[in-house]
């Protein structure tokens, strides 16, 4: 099958190609994707933690057809047989370069390669080479395209939390602060060398990196983050975090898979009322696997109290979850 752009759409879909692949650490590789689709790419505003999708091969190595697609093109998308479709996949824009004819889209990507929960764009990302083709689904200039989480209105303390999948948005969000924004951002990897030199924090956001090690996923960044915010409004002692008794405690059943709350939207229909702060200048946006999400999403609103409109809750993904795009 083929690939052509879809100038129509009121986003870039097109067909990009692999141009420089660079394996950033243990578990990351950045690729540099190039096509004259992305000529129309651009945003309302910086870019932030701004989504993307690509499109993967099939097994058989083809690209699935979007020629002629029209405002229908995900049903259409669906409704080819899955091993015909290839795989859809949501990443982070984690900088634009070029311009014209001559734009790239860089791309860090997670291999899983310390946790074995790999999936079809960490395989073919691990594989990638000069040459490669995948499918983009992009924002295009002039058209609302969403995917920008992190809004934090007037807020004067920031939080950014996020596993691995998540740091190439907090990369973004904290290239782009003002100069003088103030808050913390923690970042879990899988180890040492998955702390990546270019992503700079402002003078005013401390950025802390956690090595996971053999401790469960989330675990040390859930301390950390506990430590730094407080038990009920008293800080950990560094004895409860090194022993762990701040770790989440939360049952599989109450984790919810498709976990994403921003101050204006809920994916489980909660209501976001319009009552005052309690903690006036505080905001929170916390991504990552959705068990750890919600441990967090549980100690800043039920134990803080912290408000719904003061938060970004988002559950890029869950361990042993395949999930659709």
């Amino acid at each position: 099958m083929t690939v052509t752009a879809a100038p129509g759409l009121p986003l870039v879909l097109g067909v990009l190609e692999v141009v420089d692949v660079h394996r950033l650490s243990p578990s990351f590789v950045r690729l540099e994707l190039g096509g004259d689709c992305l000529l129309d790419l651009g945003t309302d505003g910086p870019l932030l933690d701004q989504r993307f999708k690509l499109v993967f091969p099939a097994a058989s190595g083809e690209l699935p057809d979007f020629t002629g697609a029209d405002e229908s093109w995900f049903a259409t998308w669906l409704a080819v047989p899955a091993e015909e479709r290839g795989h859809m996949r949501t990443y982070t824009i984690r900088e634009v370069r070029g311009s014209g004819l001559d734009t790239r889209i860089v791309v860090d990507v997670v291999l899983h390669v310390a946790d074995g929960e790999h999936g079809p764009g960490s395989d073919w990302a691990a594989q990638a080479k000069p040459g490669d083709r995948v499918v983009t689904l992009a924002p295009r200039k002039g058209h609302p395209f969403g995917g920008v989480e992190f809004l934090p209105g007037a807020a004067t303390e920031l939080l950014l939390v996020g596993d691995e999948t998540a740091v190439p948005a907090v990369a973004g969000i904290l290239r782009d602060l003002p100069a003088d924004a103030r808050g913390a951002a923690f970042l879990e990897v899988p180890v040492e060398g998955d702390f990546l030199p270019d992503v700079i924090a402002p003078a005013g956001v401390e950025l802390t990196w956690i090595a996971r090690g053999d401790a469960p996923l989330g675990q040390r960044l859930h301390a950390a983050v506990v430590e730094h915010l407080g038990v009920d409004g008293v800080s950990a002692t560094a004895g409860e975090v090194a022993a762990g008794e701040v770790a989440p405690d939360v049952a599989p059943e109450d984790v919810d898979p498709d976990l994403w709350e921003t101050p204006s939207y809920s994916s489980s229909g909660e209501e976001v009322a319009e009552d005052p702060l309690p903690h006036e200048g505080l905001y929170a946006w916390i991504a990552g696997e959705s068990g750890m999400v919600t441990g967090l999403r549980r100690h800043l609103v039920r134990g803080l109290g912290v408000h719904r409109r003061q938060v970004a809750f988002m559950g890029y993904w869950r361990r042993g979850v395949a999930m659709r795009s």
